[in-house]
């Protein structure tokens, strides 16, 4: 995994920011220092020329130079021939069933393990998991398969919510959803709260953003993380 390197934001927009305001900084940083030409993949949402629109202007605000891999007339090719690559947030379930649909999985883990940099927030954070298997949406649509791009081995909660205390008796925390999956299934989970980020590359996962994450591993208490800490030991 040591060539691989990956920006997974937990989502693109975040009380008090701007659209993608809070984590422009970090992606600029990110691409530094070629600041290369991104594919944009748009398909977590239905209205693709309107998603891509919101996403060109917002990452034109750093300088970025942005095309929408729908606009183009073979999107294998476009993944193949790809500097970098941004993937947005949407509904999850409609995002993994574009990309088996298009045979898109593969081309794009074989571009990101050859070393492109790969970015993605909410729904593209998740797919670079193992499965989709703890999104927090709606199955409006039915993918093929809840495997992802499994570029890292766990999977993903975005938009983690701490639980309330005086809800703590309704059993309908985002925990307590957590500890349903573990029932079933052994691979960590990583809580990743609105305005953080995990920065992964060289064997190394580093939190980034304004906010920790609550890391959930089968039959132990979950585990806190600030900005700073590294999370190196779930890639080994």
């Amino acid at each position: 995994m040591s060539s691989q390197r990956l920006l997974l934001i937990s989502s693109s927009q975040v009380y008090g920011h701007e659209y993608l305001g809070h984590c422009l900084p970090e992606i600029v940083s990110f691409l530094r220092p070629d600041k290369p030409d991104i594919l944009f993949i748009p398909y977590a949402k239905k209205d693709h020329d309107a998603y891509a629109a919101t996403i060109c202007a917002g990452f034109k605000r750093a300088g970025l130079r942005v095309k929408s891999i729908h606009r183009t007339d073979d999107p294998v090719r476009a993944v193949q021939q790809a500097q970098a690559i941004y993937t947005g947030g949407g509904n999850t379930f409609l995002l993994l069933t574009t990309l088996y649909t298009l045979k898109l999985l593969d081309p794009i883990r074989e571009r990101v393990r050859q070393g492109i940099p790969y970015m993605g927030a909410s729904a593209g954070s998740n797919i670079a998991g193992l499965t989709i298997q703890t999104t927090n949406d709606m199955p409006i649509i039915y993918p093929p398969s809840f495997e992802a791009l499994g570029l890292v081995p766990f999977t993903i909660n975005p938009h983690y919510i701490d639980p309330l205390p005086e809800e703590l008796q309704a059993g309908e925390t985002r925990a307590e959803r957590i500890h349903e999956f573990h029932e079933w299934n052994n691979n960590p989970v990583v809580g990743l709260r609105n305005s953080g980020m995990l920065l992964i590359e060289n064997d190394s996962i580093l939190i980034k953003g304004e906010a920790g994450v609550s890391l959930f591993r089968k039959a132990q208490p979950p585990q806190e993380f600030v900005p700073g800490d590294r999370l190196d030991f779930l890639l080994k």
